[in-house]
């Protein structure tokens, strides 16, 4: 049997999303709000918002201290799911923000939101750019598990959208 120890693996949460990854799920942002992109990891995801036509604010600026626009979309850092969902629940405002669908079976999850959570599920495995610690972008398209896009007070037709 072979044993596995948690210290001999680091977390990296230094992974960006791709503009597809935005593009895919424009039509369910909503246009007439100020998007706040609170985790600001090289900067790339606020400009592909903005590239697609979203009033961005997206500065790097600690999530867990300010609050900012009217709406959250964000790639959150997966190590820190359970706080950062707790923090949204506490700005009680709408939010799409992109995790593991594993997040979904928590106890966490339950709790925080019990049955008002939506669902939209991409086509195909979400891929991210790694950042690597000499700062260059890596995009080798090898995630192993499968993201969603939670969705809170969104409004969307039903609790699940296949894309």
């Amino acid at each position: 049997m072979a044993l596995f120890s948690h210290t001999c693996f680091s977390k990296h949460d230094d992974y960006m999303t791709k503009r597809s990854t935005w593009e895919a799920i424009a039509r369910f942002i909503p246009r007439d709000k100020i998007i706040w992109e609170c985790f600001y990891g090289d900067g790339s995801s606020g400009e592909h918002l903005r590239s697609l036509g979203f009033d961005v604010i997206h500065e790097p600026i600690d999530f867990f201290k300010e609050d900012r626009g009217e709406i959250i979309v964000s790639n959150p850092p997966f190590s820190m799911k359970k706080e950062v969902l707790q923090r949204l629940k506490l700005l009680n405002k709408p939010f799409i923000i992109i995790s593991p669908i594993s997040t979904l079976s928590t106890r966490y999850m339950r709790e925080t939101f019990g049955n008002e959570i939506q669902i939209i599920v991409p086509r195909q495995r979400m891929q991210f750019v790694k950042i690597g610690d000499n700062g260059e972008a890596h995009d080798d398209g090898r995630c192993n598990f499968d993201s969603v896009y939670f969705c809170w007070r969104i409004g969307l037709d039903r609790d699940i959208v296949f894309l």
